[in-house]
């Protein structure tokens, strides 16, 4: 922000009944070294104005708008403990607050001004505002006593000066005192000379000689005027007693007299002493008094009428009053006077801590304040002067922040450097201010700032990935794992929500598959999943804040599906089908080991739900046959015998690892022969049997359904065999009995007999140690037909089994019977 220094100089002079305003200043440039845009400017108002009198537009004399006094809080900042005036904000005016005394305020100084600062917020802005206490003629002259008495020998001569209290009158200016009146003036005439200071000292004088035996006492008025507009007065009335022979008045030693008095020094001490002395000898005994002494004077000194010694009698405060002008008056016991000033310069002593005013500050400032941006404006004062009231403001070291002079007894307290919540959210700073004195007095003043959170770091999760496992058939809603983030910031900026980044899993959402708790991250199966068609997937988790604008950062969730035992074993040897018979031929000269099969099972499980082992079901102490625990290799385990049945019925069970674990079961048919023929009858009696059983079954079902049908198509014929008939007699008796007969001659079909068929077919394997075999069943088909009286044809087809054999030579020599 460039650096504005402007300084608006402007006199507003009111009175009762009169307005007086002119220009004092045009532009007065000042370059400062404060962070914001300054501004001085100066009124000018009498004293006594009535509370809630306007002093000025300050809005419109600073060129501000009204609405920024509102904004930026603009309020009125003084370091006196009185304010005398005050500010409208909604108007932009400075008013009366309490009623201005210039006298009261000022004293005898004559330059009267109140000056308070005008702060605003939003940026922080200060203004300087001086306004000047002008005197209205509101104090008549006052005389300290209502009579003055005066001894005057007759033997004065003329121009014998007699010294006169003069009138006090507390305003300044053309208002205070101006002239004094004699009457009569037959023998005494006045005399006015300037004293210390503006002070008027009134002499009266001798013009003509005073005879005792004349007129021993005389009269006079003395009447004091001031300059004010009406002119105000005050008169005392002189009583002069004329005396015997005393003709020469006292003489100081000197003309006026100049001491030093320590502030706070004590009671008693003697600070000046004065002296008179008188050419008469019969006037040795000259006593001293105070000429027209203020009541201030009064009640801090006291003078020795008979030694002169002016002795402290009060608390001299500098800070209250840094000089002292006493008017001493010397006289002798004729009567005749002389006066001479005393003047007492006050010494400061650094008896007056710093004092720290805060004039504005803000108890938050946002962490991503830049350097230079001002936290506090500060004002110090010290009542002491000269190397006493030099101030130096400074704060803790190693802090982020810095004390920036402005103006005088001004200062700022600016950021240094970027801030950083989190690492330090909280300030207490402490301000210290120390005078130049010896030795020095210091104060301190701590203030307490916040910093406040800006987003600006984003969710931070513990791992760059992480791994969930769960069970496949899991129900949906089943919880996979929790993902956590944290965030440096506070309040809304820390306030996590948790998504999933959208993506494809097997051509479907991956919303289908997962879900997640915004607020948890909680993560949540939306389904049910199966280990052997996905196995594993990746998900990518997205943790944004709340702030503006929200920051994110992503994480990597690898899921692992894991496989449970929900899948059992599979044959995928020797293969089971209803129309064959599978059958392994073991010779009975086959030795101990001999390899009769192998039984080979999947299972589409993993891990240990996949390892299978094998076992026979049913097994006897003379048990020919056992199978491989883990290759489901069946082997003989002794010789065969002749007590060994050619048909053997082994079943083998596969199990699984699982818990709890799943099985298969396996039929393995295996013929105990060395010709194949054996192997063959033994195989296609019991297929036959078998087929015949279900034959015979269907057969029976087939037959109750027919005769059903019959009997329903039966009474369906019947019933309308009768209508037709009602309906021939009905037509037949209205149509007359003369109609022809045609008769029906059904045709005659000569016997015959239908082509026999005959039909072999054979199919035949063996291995290298067996011979040929051939094997032949007819297959024939017989057809009757026959013809009834009434022409009707019926067939009757008989059909024997058709039975058709194949023999297919598999590994492991076996023999596949198909009837």
């Amino acid at each position: 922000m460039p650096l504005l220094n402007l300084r608006l100089s402007k006199m507003v002079t009111r009175g009762k009944g009169w307005v007086y305003g002119w220009l004092l200043y045009a532009l007065y440039a000042l370059s400062l070294l404060a962070a914001e845009v300054t501004g001085q400017i100066r009124y000018s108002i009498p004293e006594e104005m009535s509370v809630g009198s306007i002093v000025g537009n300050i809005a419109s004399d600073l060129g501000l708008e009204p609405k920024r006094l509102i904004s930026g809080k603009a309020r009125v900042f003084t370091a006196e403990s009185s304010e005398y005036i005050g500010l409208d904000k909604e108007n932009g005016h400075l008013i009366i607050k309490s009623k201005i005394d210039r006298e009261e305020l000022c004293g005898e100084i004559s330059a009267c001004s109140v000056s308070f600062n005008v702060i605003l917020d939003n940026p922080m802005e200060l203004y300087r505002v001086t306004v000047d206490i002008q005197d209205i003629n509101d104090n008549s002259p006052v005389f300290p006593k209502s009579k003055i008495e005066l001894e005057i020998s007759e033997l004065a001569v003329p121009g014998a000066r007699f010294i006169l209290e003069s009138a006090i009158d507390p305003d300044v200016g053309v208002n205070t005192l101006q002239k004094y009146t004699l009457y009569p003036t037959d023998q005494f005439k006045l005399n006015i000379h300037s004293g210390a200071g503006l002070s008027k000292n009134v002499e009266m004088i001798l013009h003509s000689p005073l005879d005792r035996e004349k007129k021993k006492h005389h009269n006079l008025i003395l009447t004091s005027f001031d300059g004010g507009k009406p002119q105000r007065s005050a008169t005392v009335q002189i009583d002069i007693f004329v005396l015997d022979a005393n003709d020469n008045a006292p003489v100081f030693s000197q003309s006026s007299y100049k001491a030093s008095a320590v502030e706070n020094v004590a009671k008693g001490t003697v600070v000046a002493t004065v002296s008179a002395t008188d050419a008469d000898e019969s006037s040795h005994n000259i006593q001293y008094y105070f000429e027209h002494s203020t009541n201030t004077v009064k009640s801090l000194f006291s003078i020795d009428a008979d030694s002169g010694e002016l002795k402290v009698i009060g608390d001299i405060d500098y800070e209250k009053h840094k000089q002292f002008t006493i008017n001493v008056k010397a006289k002798d016991n004729g009567g005749l006077t002389e006066s001479s000033d005393i003047i007492i310069d006050v010494i400061d002593v650094n008896d007056n801590k710093p004092k720290i005013n805060i004039m504005s500050f803000s108890s938050v400032v946002s962490e991503d304040a830049a350097p230079g941006t001002v936290i506090a404006m500060l004002n110090v004062q010290d009542l002491d002067s000269g190397e006493n009231s030099k101030i130096i403001c400074s704060i803790d070291i190693n802090s982020p922040f810095k004390i920036v002079s402005s103006l005088t007894n001004h200062y700022n307290l600016v950021t240094d450097s970027e801030l950083d919540r989190e690492q330090i959210a909280e300030y207490n700073i402490s301000i210290t201010a120390v005078d130049g004195g010896n030795p020095p007095l210091s104060s301190k003043e701590i203030l307490k700032l916040k910093i406040s959170d800006v987003n600006d770091h984003a969710p931070q999760f513990k791992q760059e990935s992480y791994n969930a496992f769960i069970s496949e058939n899991n129900s949906p809603s089943t919880t996979i794992r929790s993902v956590k983030a944290e965030d440096m910031d506070w309040g809304p900026n820390a306030k996590i929500s948790y998504f999933l980044i959208d993506g494809d899993l097997n051509g479907s959402p991956l919303t289908s598959y997962i879900s997640i708790n915004s607020e948890t991250g909680v993560i949540y199966a939306e389904k049910s999943f199966d280990y052997e068609q996905l196995k594993s997937f990746k998900i990518k988790v997205k943790a944004q804040d709340g702030g503006l604008p929200p920051l994110s950062n992503n994480v990597t969730l690898n899921i692992f599906i894991q496989d449970q035992n929900d899948n059992a074993p599979q044959i995928l040897y020797p293969v089971q089908t209803g129309g064959s018979v599978v059958a392994e031929i073991v010779p009975r000269s086959a030795d101990v080991g001999y390899l009769v099969t192998k039984v080979v099972a999947v299972d589409v499980d993993s891990g240990q739900n996949a390892w299978l082992s094998y076992k026979l079901q049913k097994t006897t102490d003379r048990a020919l046959f056992e199978v491989g625990l883990q290759n489901g290799e069946i082997r003989t385990v002794r010789q065969v015998t002749d007590k060994d049945a050619v048909k053997q019925k082994l079943t083998v069970v596969v199990e699984d690892n699982g818990q709890p674990s799943r099985s298969a079961v396996v039929t393995i048919n295996v013929a105990v022969a060395d010709h194949f023929p054996e192997v063959l009858s033994e195989f296609t009696d019991s297929t036959h049997d078998k087929e015949y059983n279900n034959d015979l079954t269907f057969y029976l079902i087939l037959a109750l359904a027919v005769v059903s049908l019959l009997f329903i198509v039966s009474i369906i014929t019947i019933i309308s065999v009768k209508i037709y008939r009602w309906r021939q007699n009905k037509l037949f008796h209205k149509s007359g009995a003369n109609l022809p007969v045609i008769p029906y001659y059904p045709p005659v079909y000569a016997d015959g007999t239908l082509q026999q068929v005959y039909n072999y077919e054979m199919c035949g394997t063996t291995d290298s140690r067996m011979s040929d075999v051939k094997f032949v069943r007819p297959y024939s088909q017989n057809t009757l037909v026959s013809q009834s009286c009434l022409g009707t044809v019926q067939r009757e087809k008989q059909e024997q089994e058709n039975h058709e054999l194949t023999l297919e030579v598999r590994p492991y020599n076996v023999l596949c019977l198909r009837i």
